[in-house]
């Protein structure tokens, strides 16, 4: 028997937690799924994901960002997906389209977290 079955949540560094949640909500299209103070170590716990999503993102507190965060979001059209996010001014890479890969492409958020998007 297996001691884990599931992902819930995927912790992403930020430096502003209120700049975060603008960007994956309202950039991303993410629900933002709870926004609760932590006053035994200061800071909010912060969870957004994709609506309908079974793993979501925490939105957590840090001084140091600009990691690869190894999110990779699930996407039913990357190439509309990588034009949205170039229209809302992202820092997006090229879109990568291999024989027998699903199309692909990465981005940054506001603090420079890489996060990839996949084509499903």
């Amino acid at each position: 028997m297996p001691y884990f079955t599931d992902i819930r949540t995927v912790a992403v560094p930020v430096t502003d937690q209120d700049r975060a949640v603008a960007f994956y909500t309202k950039t991303l299209g993410f629900e933002l799924l709870l926004d609760a103070p932590l006053p035994q170590i200061g800071g909010r716990w912060i969870v957004v994901a994709p609506p309908g999503a079974g793993t979501d993102l925490a939105l957590t507190q840090a001084v140091t960002c600009g990691v690869d965060s190894g999110v990779r979001l699930v996407t039913p059209d990357a190439a509309a997906a990588h034009a949205h996010l170039t229209q809302q001014g992202v820092d997006t890479d090229d879109l990568l389209e291999w024989p027998g890969v699903p199309p692909m492409f990465s981005f940054r958020d506001q603090d420079a977290n890489i996060v990839y998007a996949v084509q499903e």
